[in-house]
């Protein structure tokens, strides 16, 4: 789950929602300045799917410790200290298998990935949250995916130079999906910097200018306005007081819609 929350409630977004989103901002990247990478089909399958291992947790949702639901909130943005309020083993456990799902329809997409997973485990994470029991895991995953990696690489050909570009985007897709997701009420720069058509970098900045609005600088969009309407579920507070509840709670809940709109600088 992607959690954001009112005085009275908790609004959650799933992970494939999340990531079907992330594919809506991929399906939209492109105009005179900035172009979308390649090969087309693998990245964009990589970004809608890259979150496919949370489709059974998310269909039967827990709480953390202190009652609330388990997910990743707008603290975690750029800082997965918590590993998304989960266990590592468990976490472990979900990002293997959405690598796994992936690569067995698109290799090269399997392999941006796994790049994302072990980024996630790496320089996005903070080695001083994992229990000393769980080191050993954690280092023998990341060493098994960056094999994978390598291996499925150079079995399919893949171009070094396409992967490092798909996984940047496939970051960038996901970044502003948790952002806006989240309601992350900051400024913030997506992951990585993005090439324009002649080749310079640019860091993207993405800054709230209102109620669920946001605007991207420089624009990587084609127009000037991009809206999407982001599907949750609204749980109320006093509904987390143990899991039976919040699990019927959950399974209740309506589908409900927030829009969203980013514009150009």
């Amino acid at each position: 789950m992607i959690r954001a929350e009112t005085e009275e409630h908790w609004l959650l977004v799933t992970h494939p929602d999340h990531a079907r989103l992330a594919g809506v901002f991929a399906d939209a990247w492109g105009n005179a300045r900035f172009a979308r990478p390649g090969p087309d089909n693998s990245v964009r399958v990589a970004v809608v799917r890259h979150d496919d291992g949370w489709i059974a947790r998310d269909a039967a949702p827990l709480l953390t410790r202190d009652g609330r639901p388990e997910a990743f909130t707008r603290t975690l943005v750029g800082a997965y200290s918590a590993f998304e309020e989960i266990d590592l083993p468990a976490y472990l456990q979900v990002r293997g298998d959405a690598t796994a799902a992936v690569a067995r329809e698109d290799p090269h997409a399997g392999i941006l990935v796994s790049m994302h997973t072990v980024s996630l485990l790496t320089e996005m994470a903070d080695p001083a949250s994992i229990r000393p029991e769980h080191r050993a895991a954690h280092a023998e995953f990341v060493a098994g995916q960056r094999a994978w990696q390598d291996a499925t690489a150079a079995r399919i050909g893949a171009d070094p130079a396409a992967l490092r570009r798909g996984f940047e985007f496939l970051q960038a897709c996901d970044n502003l999906s948790l952002l806006v997701c989240s309601g992350f009420d900051q400024p913030r720069d997506l992951r990585h910097t993005h090439p324009d058509r002649s080749g310079n970098r640019h860091t993207l900045r993405c800054s709230p200018v209102g109620d669920a609005a946001w605007r991207i600088a420089p624009w990587p969009f084609g127009g000037d306005l991009l809206v999407v309407d982001v599907p949750y579920r609204k749980i109320a507070r006093a509904d987390c007081a143990d899991l039976p509840r919040f699990r019927a709670a959950f399974a209740a809940a309506p589908v409900e819609f927030r829009r969203i709109t980013l514009t150009a600088d």
